[in-house]
């Protein structure tokens, strides 16, 4: 995808951008809609922690034939996943499939105000978030990954960038099935240094109700069922 910034990086794996097309077709099936955001995160999900983390090595073990080995452990060796209420909750199974070791699930509720389209935070579970003192709970996470299945805007992408910011990340790992241009060179603008983000795919229109064009529709509404409430 060209004019794109450095910072984001789109998948071409072809069997993601299968997927990526039944995703997008009205007649896939809700059973179905999950099952294709949970194979398109995992995908991702590899290609994206492939790059973006490594591994260091750990103290020595033994495999059932008594024979010693080497182990090795993650690096950075705090990480948390940050899905964005509601739709991000369908790509956590995926990347917890991914990482070896359980890691926190921290949420935020964001949503965009219809007639502005400007993100409006409703909830957030971040640990001790922006205090400077005291208080109980775990401190912020070296890498934070963001599930959010689209930016569109990417008002409500930047703003969870910035909350992840200001409580303390290093660095922050996006993961999105779908983006609009606009809206993924506004997030990656964000924080450009501290920030990569990872998508199946790339549309470079939006409605004037700021949908994506052609887009898959509201990932949330057809996650649980929720069309036309």
């Amino acid at each position: 995808m060209a004019n794109l910034p450095d910072n984001v990086h789109v998948s071409q794996h072809p069997c993601l951008l299968a997927k990526l097309s039944q995703l997008r077709s009205q007649s896939t099936p809700p059973r179905d809609v999950k099952g294709l955001i949970h194979d398109i995160a995992l995908i991702l999900g590899c290609e994206a922690l492939a790059k973006e983390l490594s591994s260091t090595p750990g103290p020595t073990d033994v495999t059932p034939l008594g024979y010693e080995f080497q182990t090795h452990q993650l690096a950075p060796g705090s990480v948390s996943l940050v899905p964005i209420l509601r739709s991000g909750l369908g790509m956590i199974e995926a990347i917890q499939t991914l990482l070896p070791n359980p890691v926190p699930v921290h949420h935020l509720g964001l949503y965009r105000e219809p007639e502005t389209l400007h993100p409006v935070e409703y909830y957030n579970n971040l640990p001790n978030h922006l205090t400077a003192g005291g208080g109980s709970g775990s401190g912020p996470s070296e890498l934070a990954i963001v599930l959010d299945p689209v930016i569109a805007t990417g008002g409500t992408c930047a703003a969870a960038i910035q909350t992840l910011r200001e409580w303390g990340a290093k660095r922050i790992i996006v993961l999105s099935v779908l983006g609009a241009a606009s809206g993924v060179k506004a997030a990656a603008a964000e924080w450009p240094a501290g920030v990569e983000i990872w998508l199946a795919g790339v549309d470079e229109e939006l409605t004037d109700r700021g949908m994506l064009k052609p887009g898959l529709g509201d990932v949330g509404d057809r996650l649980f069922l929720t069309i036309g409430k």
